[in-house]
């Protein structure tokens, strides 16, 4: 039996990558595609969707402002175009948005935001709170101080990832192929276009060409490693041909893409990855914590009733009720340090004891496994 496409029209929080060629051209930006990209933006958001946009195009558009010659760049030209474009890339999405009622945000990452947990939760939350409140995200590499040894190198990669971290259900990587084929279709003419795949065997990685690594840029090979990321979190994926005047609505009326499966729903994804953690401490609660836990809300510190272990923010920790059975585990946002000195308070009282203001919630509940 066929697998059953993904509807882009029924996704509930899409992430969509431009790359720098659709966006910006010989004479600079676009902006009638990006008009038209906005205008499909402005049409899922009334639909009650999220969209978060990772967008390409800073250097391109920098570099004209500065002049420099084609070809590559050095790294310090680069993150000097990088530097100079990205406010006009900014400005540019928030004129071709603000006509439609829609608050856009940047939002600048690196490698080390992502792999630092203490960043990742941050970014995380971050995102969580400019959805929550209706604003569209627009995120970058931050080529204005990544090295080589910081970047993600291509902004497919960076797309999956912000997916994953965003618990998007859809990604969208607009390119310049509509989709997989066997074989490269501008050299070999009997490729066939492959319209789902269900599962990234090793036979599927080697269509992209070389065999895919943590080196590879560019490409196709690019767009498999960042369908195993989104897949692996839950995400699907779709590759489309992207230079339309209305690329999202494209896809909605059936343009000719490859969709990549996921494995299972991105919340269930966390979850199992949530659970699947071994506890570096352990938070005892009362009767009252308990029953909140059971209806779906978060830990709060009032609830606490003592604190044991050594852990870090963003760590897993064990959920003890007051009959000394595990009801729950997830990631705290504090140190054990300042959960022993918060444990019992109101969540009001935080910045008072701690000196700083804080997260309400010592554990949230989209970071909890019940």
């Amino acid at each position: 039996m066929a697998a059953l496409t993904p509807d882009i029209a029924a996704a509930r929080r899409l992430v969509v990558k431009i790359g720098s060629a659709l966006l910006v051209g010989p004479e600079g930006l676009r902006v009638d595609w990006l008009r038209g990209l906005c205008d499909d933006v402005a049409a899922w958001r009334a639909r009650g969707a999220d969209v978060v946009l990772v967008s390409s195009g800073s250097i391109a558009l920098g570099r004209r402002v500065l002049g420099l010659a084609p070809g590559a760049l050095a790294l310090e030209q680069a993150q000097a175009a990088a530097a100079v474009g990205q406010i006009r890339l900014a400005r540019a999405y928030e004129e071709a948005l603000a006509p439609h009622g829609v608050t856009t945000a940047q939002i600048l990452v690196t490698l080390d935001d992502i792999t630092d947990r203490r960043r990742y939760l941050n970014s995380r939350a971050t995102m969580q709170a400019l959805l929550a409140a209706g604003v569209v995200p627009i995120v970058n590499e931050n080529d204005t101080v990544a090295t080589d040894e910081m970047r993600y190198g291509d902004n497919d990669r960076l797309a999956a990832q912000i997916a994953v971290t965003a618990g998007a259900d859809q990604l969208l990587l607009l390119s310049d192929v509509d989709g997989l084929y066997t074989a490269n279709p501008k050299t070999e003419p009997d490729a066939v276009h492959l319209p789902v795949v269900e599962h990234l065997t090793p036979e599927v990685e080697a269509m992209g060409g070389d065999p895919i690594s943590g080196l590879s840029r560019g490409g196709m090979k690019t767009k498999l490693l960042a369908a195993r990321t989104a897949v692996a979190g839950g995400c699907a994926m779709a590759i489309a041909e992207g230079s339309v005047q209305r690329p999202i609505s494209a896809v909605a009326k059936g343009a000719r893409v490859t969709w990549f499966l996921p494995d299972g729903d991105p919340q269930l994804a966390r979850k199992r990855w949530i659970a699947a953690m071994k506890p570096r401490g352990e938070l005892h609660v009362d009767a009252g914590a308990e029953a909140a836990l059971h209806s779906g809300k978060s830990l709060l510190p009032a609830g606490v009733t003592r604190v044991e272990g050594r852990f870090g923010r963003g760590e897993p920790v064990a959920i003890t009720g007051p009959s000394g059975a595990t009801l729950a585990r997830g990631l705290v946002r504090y140190t054990a340090d300042e959960a022993r000195i918060i444990a019992g308070h109101r969540s009001t009282e935080i910045a008072a004891l701690l000196g700083y203001a804080a997260r309400a919630a010592l554990v949230h509940r989209d970071d909890m496994v019940v």
